[in-house]
Parts: C-alpha cells; structure tokens; sequence
C-alpha cells in the first residue's frame, strides 16, 4: 500500500472500465445536450438552448412530479417492508417458506411483470375488477386508461416488484444483530413492539439510511415496467423523467433535446441523493 504506482496500477482497470461506461457517456450526453441533432445526421450547435426549454417545458416538470411522488410512495414502502423483515426474523413458522415467496418478484423480468399486471388491471376481464363485482361494486375503474388512477395503479406493481429486494436486506441487518442483546431486553421485561422499536431498529438504522438513498434514486430513474404497461399515457398522466426522455430522444428523433433531459435528470438525481443523504445522517451510529 505504500507503493502509489501497485495501488494506482490496481486501480487502473476498474478506473478505465467506470470511465468508458458511466462517466464519458454522461459527458457526451451533457454535450449531445447542446446540439440541435436527430441522433444520426448533421449536429448544430445551438449552445444552453435545449436546457432553457426543459426549464420552461411543462410536460417535463410534469413527469418530474410523477417521478417524485414514486419516489416518496416507494420511501413510505420501506416500513411495510420493515415490519415484515421484523416479523420473518422472530422465527415464527413457515418464515423460510414466506422469505422465498417475497422475493418471487425479483427473480422476474419487468416485461413479465408488465405483462402479468396488464392482465391484472384488465377493466373487463382482469382479477381485480372482478373481485371488485363480486364484493358488489359497480363501474369499476379502467386503472390503466382513466388519467386520475393510471399513476397510483402503476405504483403498486413496481412497490411489489421490489419487496422482496428490501425485505431481503433488513432480514440479513436483524439476523446480524446478536441474540444477546434482544434476550437481556427481554428478561428486563421488554414487549416485542419494545425490542423491534428500541432495540432493533436503532440497531439497523444506517441499513435503513442506505435504503432510503437506494429507494429514492431507483424511483427517480425509473423507466422499464412503465414504458411497458403504458408508455407514459394516457396523455401523459403515467410520464416520469425517464420514459419522457426516452420518447424525445428514440420516438420524436430529438436526440440533443432528450440528451438534455437526461442530463437535468442525472443532476437532479444527484442533488436528491445528497438532500436525503443529509437528513438522514446522524452524527453516532450504534454499535453492537
């Protein structure tokens, strides 16, 4: 470790691999931004022009609403998900078998998924309206093709999509934290509410900062299991910042247009993660 040039010469692949797949696309998209380009013809330069537009453009601030009510429906999630790792980690019966079941989802592709929620959503044939007319009610919703349910209809199979990931993660934190410590709370006279509040999630609370940061980022760049069932619509009223970008660029051939918006997109993703890095600290973590 004291020679610099065996540290830099270990450093140098994964250096040059991040730099070819991840930073010099990203400078390329800033660039492409200041371009008035199809994505295959001639480039002009036409300088912050298609950064002033997003500014002023009000179906991307739009899309940006959507991807920041995700956002937040998917930081509300994480204590649903916590109180299940809770429970599958209190040893209570069948938990193993419950663990695999949850992470069902994750070992799907987003096109599968799509695809099974489309059949899901169905407004004349689909599982969920016709519980709905059994339990009696009448006209029920068209979820994917009514703008005022569209969103909040397509926030529930990405939240389930993903239950499984999180759940996964605060098992392993509880599972970590010795039984010693949860055994002397209970001689003490501790309830199970106290040692799950009090005791274990103190314990994994810098677990649960990471989840946030993970939960708010993935909502902010979400593309795939929208662009499927939707595609942004109806009239746009399923938009995020990425399918919005995505149609600019490969749809209406704008590709500087798009480069800008994915650009904004990185820096107000970065600008999120710090926000929410900053609140989320804490000057002591527990130790155990």
């Amino acid at each position: 470790m004291s020679n610099k040039w065996v540290v830099g010469l270990y450093i140098l692949p994964a250096f040059l691999l991040i730099s070819i797949f991840i930073f010099i696309p990203l400078l390329l998209s800033g660039y492409y931004g200041l371009m008035d380009w199809d994505g295959i013809g001639a480039m002009k330069y036409i300088g912050m022009e298609n950064y002033f537009n997003a500014i002023r453009d009000g179906l991307f601030w739009e899309s940006a609403l959507h991807s920041f009510l995700l956002a937040l429906f998917s930081t509300v999630s994480l204590i649903v998900y916590l109180a299940i790792s809770l429970v599958l980690a209190s040893k209570i019966k069948g938990s193993n078998v419950l663990r695999k079941i949850y992470l069902i989802p994750m070992l799907l592709s987003s096109v599968a998924i799509a695809q099974l929620w489309i059949k899901v959503f169905n407004p004349s044939n689909g599982i969920l309206n016709s519980i709905l007319a059994f339990f009696g009610v009448e006209n029920p919703p068209a979820w994917l093709a009514e703008p005022n349910v569209v969103l909040y209809a397509i926030f529930i199979p990405i939240l389930w999509q993903y239950a499984g990931f999180y759940i996964l993660i605060y098992y392993a934190a509880l599972k970590n934290i010795p039984e010693s410590i949860v055994e002397a709370a209970r001689i003490d006279g501790a309830t199970p509410l106290q040692i799950a509040y009090k005791i274990k999630l103190p314990l994994i609370m810098g677990v649960v900062k990471v989840t946030i940061v993970l939960a708010v980022v993935g909502s902010l760049k979400y593309f795939d299991l929208i662009y499927v069932m939707t595609g942004g619509g109806p009239n746009g009223a399923s938009e995020v910042m990425a399918s919005y970008m995505y149609k600019l660029a490969f749809s209406s051939n704008d590709f500087g247009y798009g480069s800008a918006i994915g650009f904004l997109l990185l820096l107000i993703t970065l600008v999120v993660t710090v926000i929410v890095r900053k609140v989320t600290a804490s000057k002591e973590e527990l130790q155990y």
